[in-house]
């Protein structure tokens, strides 16, 4: 059983009994460890529908179960439970639900679902779209439920007005929701929780079916699965948790590392095993991630080490803009693939944020490389993008009827549907073009006074702004339309999420540097030249993260979704203070900027081969340069940090220091940038 496994996996694979705590970094077979264990203990006598095995995604469990029965080398009678946390507790609620009041066949509600049942709570209390949307709604209860608040203590813990009426609604979903013998997604792990707590009988006769209990990915459990985890290994503790406090990403969607830094807490006898061997990543590389990730305080203590010594040096390119980092990096991909040394499914891109790789499709469109977006749609194909490109559109074209008619009413303007079917059906009748009938809509039946000089203000609006562009100053002329419509007070009115909000305003806002660098680098810029530029290439179809990855094809992703993946040459990009760290990291300081510091190690850690890490000097607000700060990462990954957890930023240093050098260097070409010392 030992073959193919290095002394810490041994370890872990034969340790068969008590609490064992697996620190498994990246790249050191975590996988290969769990399956190995399960198979051991099947061979050491344990029925094998005695161990419970739970992960994250389907996917996951698919592949320990194959893994492990591939290692066994025969058919079993029983197989090991391996499974999501959530399946896992659908099949213990269909065994139990009626304690709690559900019947045992409960309907499991979908989005469609939970939205009805939302609308119908809001409607209970009178509160009209315009104070809370169902969606709304549901984004509070789901941070609630993750956070296990039910309905009688969120009112104690609602801040605002809209939050105390959210606290009202949530009771009045629940009740719903029980009523109609159902639970929603975020309940499976709430009501099992319940179940355990109140009913001491349920809790021993479900812990009692399983002798041990494997967790994959402890760091990435919630409050809700750490008591679920804590209830069902009480009895035998024959407990094995896997994961890597330094890839704690998810904090925002109510992961606590606190569970994975405190198991010898809980578990004052649990034996902890290092894997600390990396397989993936090369020697230069990972003496990065080790210099970066120590400036995190609070973490298990442990230094990746490489079975693959030596390999290219990282490199740090420094750009003028996001312009020149997307075209500097889009370039030597190119060469790279030209010399025949590479295919492009060898290559990753990954940024921070959803705006960031606008510039890159535009590079590698011209270059007409292969890409996919992954785990996203293009950033063409963003709600808020549309809005704004279709807005410009009708500077260009007014005649085009669909950008016409997504615009007419957004943001509202007295042209609901009732009015827009008048129109259409107006301008039908008189064989005109839905543009020209608005001039004249008040003579259209349907179409009421106040509607009728809401279509004359919205014609007047598109024509003095056509003549504002065919003026130039595209930029101003975009920056002032988007004033002009009131888009960001759309913004605060659909989406009630500050975060979310924040998002789709920073997309609006790449749409107008987006214009910015078209007109930088035009002979004669024109607003319709802008567009034809954007409509060239295809648009990237949503697709499955592992489908959209089996093409060969240059992968564009966020750090998030890039976490279990790796490619042999990685490109991090956006190394500044307010992409990485986010600047509502900055904001918050303290743990928040560990997770950055966390999201930054992991993205080093993708890369097998090579990898490169860029940052532009300047990058566009609103159309117009403005100087950016590098990343305090940065200076944390050459060494040239003040000290192992610094409590200020970078942009607060003095003349002398690495801000400035690096600032200094804009203009510096690939070949001469800045290399870490490792």
């Amino acid at each position: 059983m030992a073959h193919g496994l290095n002394p810490a996996q041994h370890a872990a694979v034969s340790t068969l009994a008590g609490p064992l705590l697996v620190l498994a970094g990246a790249g050191t077979g975590k996988t290969r460890v769990v399956t190995y264990r399960i198979a051991e203990l099947i061979k050491h006598g344990t029925r094998p529908d005695r161990i419970l095995a739970v992960t994250f995604t389907n996917k996951a469990a698919t592949e320990m179960q194959q893994r492990a029965a591939a290692l066994l080398g025969k058919r079993l009678e029983v197989k090991p439970e391996i499974s999501t946390f959530h399946s896992l507790c659908v099949r213990i609620l269909r065994r139990h639900a009626p304690r709690l009041g559900y019947p045992a066949n409960f309907a499991i509600y979908d989005r469609g679902d939970q939205e009805s049942l939302a609308r119908g709570a809001l409607r209970e209390i009178k509160v009209p779209d315009a104070a809370l949307r169902p969606g709304d709604l549901l984004a509070l209860i789901g941070r609630w439920k993750t956070l296990s608040v039910r309905p009688d203590k969120a009112a104690s813990l609602a801040t605002s007005d809209r939050e105390h009426l959210a606290s009202m609604a949530y009771r009045r979903y629940q009740q719903a929701l029980k009523n109609a013998g159902a639970v929603d997604f975020d309940d499976l792990l709430l009501c099992t929780e319940e179940l355990f707590a109140r009913f001491a009988d349920v809790r021993q006769s479900e812990a009692r079916r399983f002798a041990h209990l494997l967790v994959d990915e402890y760091q990435d459990t919630n409050a809700s699965q750490y008591r679920i985890v804590r209830a069902l290994a009480d009895g035998h503790r024959n407990l094995c948790v896997v994961g890597d406090d330094d890839q704690s990403i998810y904090g925002w969607r109510g992961a606590e590392v606190s569970h994975i830094l405190r198991f010898r807490h809980d578990w004052p006898d649990a034996k902890v095993v290092r894997l600390e061997e990396n397989y993936r990543s090369t020697e230069a590389i990972l003496s990065l991630a080790n210099r970066l990730i120590r400036f995190n305080a609070v973490r298990h203590d442990k230094v990746l080490r490489a079975a693959r010594t030596g390999g290219e040096r990282p490199q740090i390119v420094q750009c003028a803009d996001e312009e020149a980092e997307a075209a500097q990096i889009v370039a030597d991909i190119r060469a790279r693939l030209e010399a025949g040394t590479a295919r492009a499914r060898d290559f990753a891109i990954l940024f921070r944020t959803n705006e960031q790789p606008r510039p890159f499709e535009a590079e590698l469109r011209k270059a007409k490389l292969p890409y996919v977006l992954v785990g996203g749609m293009s950033f063409f194909d963003r709600r808020e993008v549309r809005d704004i490109l279709a807005y410009l559109k009708l500077l260009v074209t007014p005649s085009d009827e669909v950008a016409l008619r997504r615009v007419m009413n957004t943001p509202p303007r007295g042209l609901g549907t009732k009015a827009q079917e008048a129109l259409v059906a107006g301008a039908i009748s008189a064989g005109k073009p839905l543009w020209d009938v608005l001039p004249k809509a008040g003579r259209i039946e349907g179409v009421t006074p106040a509607a009728a000089e809401a279509a004359r203000s919205f014609r007047k609006l598109i024509e003095d702004f056509r003549r504002r562009a065919e003026k130039g100053g595209l930029v101003e002329t975009v920056s002032e339309l988007i004033a002009a419509i009131g888009y960001g007070d759309e913004l605060v009115r659909v989406y009630k999420d500050p975060q979310e909000q924040q998002a789709r305003w920073a997309a609006v806002e790449e749409v107008v540097n987006t214009v910015g660098a078209y007109a930088k680098r035009a002979r004669r810029p024109t607003l319709a030249g802008f567009l034809d530029e954007v409509a060239l290439g295809d648009r990237q179809s949503e697709q499955d993260k592992e489908q959209q990855l089996k093409r060969d094809a240059i992968a564009l992703m966020t750090l998030h979704s890039a976490k279990g993946l790796e490619f042999p040459q990685v490109y991090l990009v956006g190394l500044e203070e307010g992409l990485l760290p986010h600047k509502r990291s900055i904001e918050i300081e303290g743990s928040a900027i560990d997770e950055e510091r966390r999201l930054c190690y992991v993205g080093i850690t993708r890369a097998q081969d090579r990898l490169t890490i860029s940052l532009a000097l300047t990058r566009m607000k609103w159309g117009k340069p403005r100087p950016s700060v590098p990343s305090r990462f940065l200076y944390e990954l050459i060494g040239q940090a003040e000290r192992p957890h610094p409590t200020r930023s970078p942009a607060k240093k003095k003349s002398g220091t690495p801000a400035k050098k690096l600032r200094a260097r804009a203009a510096e070409p690939a070949t001469r940038s800045p290399r870490p010392k490792t």
